[in-house]
């Protein structure tokens, strides 16, 4: 007699084993929803549901997904809308995937149980944005129909939701490793053999060190995201970054501290992401002694701006960066301020490229791939990323939720989403659960590294 299959709520403990501190973990319909439950008190991680659901654990009293699914929003969880989600999903913010596949190929394709449900159509929800979203995809999945087939093929028989997109599969009795040499068999159930598993796939697997599964899950706590200064969260930035830094072109949303703690630590090469290259000392908003990123200009480690706004309303009196230019010391990218806005959007949320009509037919569109459509023509542009990101918040909670104050936003939230590391610096931290869910701007799972404003810190020069 072969063994028994385990019960989800088993499945789902094991499942808990793939997470770490901090982890961003999706959950797509259908079986992965056994993991809040499985959980120890939300578990130091990241739940994230494709309703808006940031930060929750299991079962409670709010419903989270198409399926009715019920939960209970964490201390320091949040609301966000189905397109934050779909950028979320998709922009690589997630760690981790859980979905419930109904087929599994040799070379980690799937058919989502969705999909196979629904008689020849496609349906696969947020399953596809989450499996080509996150870093590593886990399958739970059934090892066997109804019927005794099995779900794990050498080719799957349907249209397939993702291609090649499979890392891990944790069926019912066994646990399934997906490389690009195919299945290789790392963990059986209790009660079970491997030659009982190796029959019942129809696909081949590879053998080696095989162990049995284990149901303990793992305690966690979410990373310590406050740094006691800005030299401190800005220590391992290298030359040649791209730093997003956020600010208009008056005093308002720029993270002053944070500038002053690159420029002290002198790295060379930064290609900055902005609005502005600095005019608040020259502009009417501003004072001539205020704190912009003139202050890096002039310590000579700005490679490169892309900006909107790079120069001085008065010719009289030229930015830092206009003169640098000039000279021949830096280059520069100009994009329309609603365009970097996009441009900055898409890079967060996964989009590569789009078609936009702005600044088609002027030098802007030069030398860029122009298309009419609908008979308007439009010119290509690309999303952007960065390796740091600097903004500028009011409050932040020690996960890493922030809050603004009045316009001073401005780019901030965006920026956040794009970069590999976002620091933030703020007047005040609170712990979780004093920012309301509804009223987080800037989820914490986008923000990296966190320093108080020292009380005594002056944007002034």
């Amino acid at each position: 007699m072969p063994g028994k299959p385990l019960d989800p709520s088993f499945v789902a403990r094991r499942v808990a084993q793939e997470l770490f501190p901090g982890a961003v973990v999706a959950l797509g319909p259908g079986l992965p929803w056994g993991l809040p439950s499985a959980l120890r008190n939300g578990s130091g991680v990241w739940l994230v549901s494709d309703s808006g659901f940031l930060g929750f654990q299991g079962p409670g009293t709010e419903a989270a997904d198409g399926e009715c699914q019920t939960v209970v929003m964490l201390s320091g969880g949040a609301y966000t809308g189905v397109v934050d989600i779909g950028g979320i999903l998709r922009g690589g913010h997630t760690d981790i995937a859980v979905l419930q596949p109904a087929q599994v190929s040799a070379n980690g394709d799937f058919v989502h149980w969705t999909t196979a449900a629904t008689q020849g159509l496609f349906a696969p929800g947020p399953a596809v944005d989450m499996a080509y979203g996150a870093s590593k995809v886990v399958a739970v999945i059934p090892h066997q129909n109804a019927d005794g087939s099995s779900t794990i093929l050498g080719q799957c028989s349907l249209p397939v939701d993702g291609a090649g997109q499979v890392d891990m599969i944790i069926s019912d009795a066994a646990v399934i490793n997906v490389s690009q040499d195919g299945l290789e068999l790392v963990e059986i159930a209790p009660g079970w053999t491997v030659d009982e598993v190796v029959a019942m796939t129809d696909a081949q697997l590879s053998i080696s060190s095989v162990k049995e599964m284990g149901f303990e899950v793992p305690a966690l706590e979410m990373p310590n995201k406050v740094y006691p200064s800005a030299l401190e969260a800005l220590k391992d930035v290298p030359e040649g970054s791209i730093i997003n830094v956020d600010g208009f072109a008056g005093p308002g949303g720029m993270a002053h501290y944070l500038m002053v703690g690159l420029r002290d630590l002198g790295v060379k090469g930064l290609q900055l992401i902005s609005n502005t290259a600095g005019v608040a000392r020259v502009s009417g908003f501003g004072a001539p002694n205020i704190i912009d990123h003139s202050i890096l200009v002039e310590n000579n480690q700005v490679a490169k701006a892309t900006a909107s706004y790079p120069v001085s309303p008065s010719a009289s009196r030229p930015s830092a960066f206009e003169e640098a230019y000039n000279r021949g010391e830096t280059e520069l990218e100009v994009v329309p301020q609603g365009t970097l806005a996009e441009r900055l959007r898409c890079g967060g949320a996964g989009v590569a490229a789009f078609y936009t009509p702005t600044g088609a037919g002027t030098l802007l569109g030069e030398g860029k791939e122009a298309r009419s459509i609908g008979g308007k023509e439009y010119i290509l542009e690309t999303g952007l990323r960065a390796d740091f990101c600097i903004i500028r918040g009011y409050k932040a909670d020690t996960l890493g939720n922030v809050v603004y104050k009045g316009t001073s936003r401005n780019f901030n939230p965006v920026m956040a989403t794009t970069a590999k590391i976002t620091v933030v610096e703020v007047d005040e931290i609170v712990e979780p659960g004093e920012l309301g869910p509804e009223e987080i701007v800037t989820p914490g799972l986008f923000v990296d590294r966190i320093v108080v404003r020292p009380p005594e810190f002056s944007a002034y020069l």
